[in-house]
């Protein structure tokens, strides 16, 4: 029985130092995915900031997709402590008039900005993608900005019923 006690001592000797080093590899494994999340989390998050400031459209790098072409165009981003402003100024080809449009919106209280009876806009963070979401007498237009890789800010429209449309712009 003395053996039998000797045996059950040194098992639970030796479960107790597994037990131990269970504890040291779980706790080693959790802090190496947190670290690694916090990472990955970091390469992820851009500064929304990157996309400030005033670009101008590159016509010949852009599709048109079959809609009118813009002749010349600028884009301006201001995201400055939640507050998101879009300005936007196009010539289209064989128009007369500039249109320009600015949409302006707290992102921090996702607030819809009306502009008369049948204009609203909603501006947005999807990760480095600023969305733009406009409605217009019932027509919803889908914008997304985002900085590509050789630092221009490409811009693509969909709107119901029309094919979608890639803007290129350089920065000014």
């Amino acid at each position: 029985m003395s053996f039998t006690r000797s045996a059950a001592s040194s098992r639970q000797r030796l479960g107790f130092g597994e037990e131990i080093m269970r504890t040291y590899s779980t706790t080693t494994i959790t802090l190496a995915v947190l670290t690694t999340l916090l990472f990955a989390f970091s390469a992820f998050a851009r500064d929304h900031s990157a996309l400030n400031g005033t670009w101008t459209l590159v016509p010949a790098r852009s599709d048109f997709a079959g809609q009118p072409v813009v002749q010349t165009g600028t884009v301006t981003i201001a995201d400055r402590e939640g507050i998101i402003i879009v300005s936007r100024s196009f010539r289209y080809e064989g128009a007369i008039d500039t249109h320009f449009y600015r949409d302006i919106t707290d992102a921090e209280n996702n607030a819809t900005i009306h502009t008369g009876k049948d204009l609203k806009s909603k501006t947005s963070w999807d990760h480095d993608v600023l969305k733009v979401t406009t409605t217009q007498a019932g027509a919803i237009t889908l914008e997304g900005y985002n900085l590509a890789a050789d630092g221009t800010m490409m811009v693509s429209v969909v709107r119901l019923e029309h094919k979608p449309i890639t803007l290129v712009f350089h920065r000014e």
